[in-house]
């Protein structure tokens, strides 16, 4: 079975589609070897996936395809796939080239969230209408969907009626740095370099509206006193402005630290020397930092209300997002009982063996061996 993919964010994009891109083409080249695998991409400078091998890359090969290669993604790439004799075609993405379904390729889409319909206001108006028609012609062309939630199911049986039969929920695992433990000595030195010494609350993600940090500054300044700090790791943006303002109102700029353009290296450490991992944010499709928390061993407060609950299962506590005192009343409990903050980590440590390369490679070739 030869299996291609449109894997452009796996060689272009540092985050989000392009890690999961990445998970996936890694979990499947390491644990289900049998099928071939070629990834197709309208270039390969940027160097994010040199464990993918070389030979099985596919770039545009005609001038006019090289030289337009957003169609070629969006609809000559299918002459290609026909000459390289894919069996099965997977949008890792959420979009399929259009004509594929002419070719006798099978195929398959991810769809990972509808965030833009969940929340139009946070898209402008011509971005939601291209991905509106992206996403419901893939779903409406593709053999098979996949969705990396069961909130992402639901919104796509609710809003864009998508036969519930059709779509197979899969799940992504973080990137395996986080199933690593960092030395003491290493942990040590990054706190030193962020110039955190004592407990700690981390919250890691987009300092943006969604993500919901001003209420979770909110929420940690009606904690009964607390020797803790407050640590939000995420790149900034125009809703920085009212965060601090949330830390000024209730006077923690020595309580509340905001650090911009973390090393993903440092991260695992910061994870793991974290007493609680908070993610409060109102709308995802899934919650990737929920699980890295979870393979660090730290115990979580997540929001109710979307995926996020999928996510951390056992491993965490919930509160309404919108809810300040929930969410304080939450946090309050994880802050004053250690004994709690343990019972959750094993908790967690259970329920992300679901998660791990090798069951997910599995159901991706199982899937696609049932299209054949």
């Amino acid at each position: 079975m030869r299996v291609g993919f449109d894997a452009k964010r796996a060689f272009a994009n540092k985050t989000g589609l392009g890690n999961y891109s990445r998970f996936v083409l890694d979990a499947l080249l390491t644990n289900e070897k049998a099928p071939t695998y070629l990834a197709y991409t309208p270039k390969n400078k940027a160097k994010l996936f040199p464990g993918f091998p070389e030979n099985n890359i596919r770039i545009p090969q005609t001038f006019l395809d090289k030289k337009l290669s957003a169609y070629w993604r969006y609809a000559s790439i299918t002459k290609q796939l026909k000459a390289d004799n894919i069996d099965v075609f997977h949008g890792l993405s959420n979009e399929l080239p259009q004509g594929l379904q002419n070719t006798g390729i099978k195929s398959v889409v991810t769809i990972h969230d509808l965030i833009f319909e969940r929340l139009p206001h946070l898209f402008k108006p011509i971005d939601r209408l291209i991905y509106r028609h992206k996403f419901q012609s893939a779903c409406r062309r593709a053999d098979s969907v996949i969705a990396i939630s069961e909130q992402t199911k639901r919104d796509l049986i609710a809003l864009y009626h998508v036969d519930s039969e059709k779509i197979q929920v899969i799940y992504q695992d973080c990137n395996p740095i986080f199933k690593q433990r960092v030395e003491q000595n290493k942990k040590e030195e990054i706190r030193r370099i962020y110039d955190i010494p004592g407990q700690y609350i981390l919250c890691v993600g987009t300092l943006e509206e969604r993500k919901n940090q001003h209420r979770l500054v909110e929420a940690f300044a009606s904690v009964a006193s607390n020797d803790f700090q407050l640590i939000l790791v995420g790149k900034s943006t125009s809703y920085t402005p009212k965060i601090l303002e949330y830390i000024q109102k209730y006077n923690l700029e020595k309580k509340v630290k905001i650090l911009h353009d973390v090393p993903t290296a440092h991260l695992p450490a910061l994870y793991q020397e974290a007493e609680i991992f908070a993610y409060i944010s109102i709308y995802e499709g899934f919650g990737i930092p929920i699980l890295e928390a979870l393979h660090s061993g730290t115990p979580v407060l997540a929001a109710k209300g979307s995926c996020l609950e999928e996510a951390g299962g056992p491993g965490g506590l919930y509160a309404d997002p919108y809810q300040k005192e929930d969410i304080s009343h939450q946090l309050n409990k994880l802050i004053t009982d250690a004994a709690l903050r343990k019972q959750l980590v094993e908790a967690g440590k259970r329920h992300i063996s679901q998660f791990s390369g090798e069951n997910i490679a599995h159901q991706l070739v199982d899937l696609y061996q049932n299209l054949r």
